[in-house]
């Protein structure tokens, strides 16, 4: 039997707080971190953010780094790799691969020169600069790639993660994504008219928009039999992966769905199971009316009149756009192997365009043997994953 591609350590930083443990609790208590703005340096404080509760100082102190200029992507993605590397017990491992995803990647330091852009060659920061920064601080890695594609870039690295181990050119891959928020970022969404002045409603009748989130989560993959040989603790499976990108349009998704459908039909197939053998669906769930409406038809194609438990879980972190495929992957493995259903903070009216999310200030518990998760990016790129208990 062909080795199965598992999960041996998991990292995350987010509005909820620093690390798994602290995310895990703030799920379980229905307290979201969307709060209104207080580090990013925006005249649009009418628009709640989901910001990482520490400031570029206190970043800077806990990890021991001397004053400098640094992007908050870097800090963040630090961060979290390194929870998810000492998790797995290979802080002093060499020639690991590490797959990151961002879009605005070391935006806020452009920012930071702009108008008068210096000479220093830092004042433009892409995105391959700010995942290569997060490697110079360990020296574990010998491979480096970025992953762009909006906000399924953290996804689709946890995917190329999986092909680059069943290629068999790795037995271990980090993969994941890092995002913070500039004012690059909260200003070219609120050019799209997106954005909400109160907490999002994913799937709500009422909602109007996202908040956008910033924060970081890295997933460390190995092949299941060195893995095992190592003694590592398996904490779940990467069992089957999609992408589908069907190139509606730049900025909306298709009414009937179209990629996101491909996307998780693809993950289904991958993974060998059925759609009634889902127990919980982490939605993309933006809280715009487009995509919602748009993702409940994908959804409703997929598992007919039979949909599982489903949630976003925006509405505590913000969207973190490029981080959230990891970020909520991670969330799905703490549900998973913690027994319960994240439900939504904000859900009020039901619309019949759109499934009807599991809300609630109380998280129903119970076992989630095969979990999907959805992150779908401009341009339709649009891509699912599905984990599963390790048995």
């Amino acid at each position: 039997m062909r080795d199965r591609v598992v999960i041996t350590g998991m990292g995350v930083v987010s509005a909820l707080g620093i690390g798994a443990e602290a995310n895990c609790a703030a799920l379980l208590r229905g307290e979201s971190g969307v709060r209104t703005v207080r580090y990013l340096p925006t005249e649009h404080r009418e628009f709640p953010v989901g910001e990482v509760p520490m400031s570029g100082e206190e970043l800077l102190e806990r990890l021991a780094l001397p004053a400098g200029v640094y992007s908050r992507t870097h800090l963040l993605g630090v961060l979290a790799l390194k929870e998810a590397l000492e998790q797995s017990k290979l802080l002093q491992q060499s020639g690991l691969a590490l797959i990151s995803g961002t879009t605005v990647g070391g935006m806020d330091v452009t920012e930071h020169y702009f108008p008068e852009p210096q000479t220093t060659g830092r004042d433009i920061h892409d995105c391959g600069a700010s995942t290569n920064e997060i490697v110079d601080y360990f020296d574990c890695f010998d491979y480096t790639m970025t992953s762009s594609t909006a906000c399924s870039s953290a996804m689709n690295a946890l995917i190329m993660g999986k092909l680059l181990i069943e290629s068999g050119e790795r037995d271990i891959v980090v993969a994941g994504g890092a995002e913070a928020l500039s004012l690059f970022h909260l200003n070219g969404f609120k050019s799209l008219m997106i954005l909400d002045t109160q907490r999002c409603r994913p799937f709500d009748k009422t909602r109007s928009g996202l908040n956008l989130g910033e924060g970081a989560a890295y997933l460390v993959l190995e092949r299941e039999s060195p893995a095992l040989k190592r003694g590592a603790e398996i904490l779940g499976v990467l069992s089957g992966v999609g992408n589908g990108c069907d190139a509606f349009h730049q900025t909306a998704s298709s009414e009937n769905g179209e990629g996101a459908y491909l996307a998780m039909t693809q993950a289904l197939a991958e993974a060998g199971l059925t759609s009634s053998d889902i127990s919980y669906v982490n939605a993309h769930g933006t809280g715009t009316p487009n995509n919602d409406a748009s993702e409940s038809a994908a959804l409703r194609r997929v598992f007919g009149g039979n949909v599982p438990p489903v949630s976003s879980t925006k509405s505590y972190t913000g969207h973190t756009t490029s981080a959230s495929g990891s970020i909520e992957a991670v969330f799905c493995l703490l549900a998973m192997r913690n027994g319960f259903l994240p439900t939504q903070t904000e859900f009020e009216t039901a619309d019949e365009q759109c499934i009807t999310p599991v809300s609630g200030s109380e998280c129903p518990r119970g076992e989630l043997r095969h979990v999907m998760c959805n992150a779908f990016g401009f341009g339709g790129n649009d891509s699912s994953i599905i984990l599963s208990r390790y048995e």
